[in-house]
């Protein structure tokens, strides 16, 4: 089994040959072909992860699209004050679609 763990979107991921993950927004449009970096790769019992073996080797990726995540309610309240603040947030989101582990 050959897989890769790749850093994308401030977080790092396993991905294998055909995976569709969700990361945090990156700026491409849908179709484009990204280059990820990969943190470790593991073909077989072969664990590569040396920083020169691994600048070889190219995790590559297809956006699918873009999304929103869930909706967050950030809510903050003080006792005796009345002080009250409601607030949402929507995170942008990109789902990519792994072509190629080489």
């Amino acid at each position: 089994m050959v897989y890769a763990i790749v850093r994308v979107g401030g977080h790092q991921e396993k991905v294998s040959v055909g995976d569709v993950i969700t990361v945090n927004r990156i700026k491409a449009e849908a179709g484009d072909p990204v280059e990820l970096p990969a943190v470790l790769h593991v073909d077989g019992d072969a664990v590569t992860t040396d920083a020169d073996a691994l600048a070889k080797i190219s995790v590559s990726a297809e956006v699918l699209n873009e999304r929103r995540g869930p909706k967050i309610v950030i809510q903050k309240y003080k006792n005796k004050t009345g002080y009250k603040k409601r607030q949402g947030h929507r995170q942008e989101l990109t789902r990519l679609k792994i072509t190629g582990i080489a």
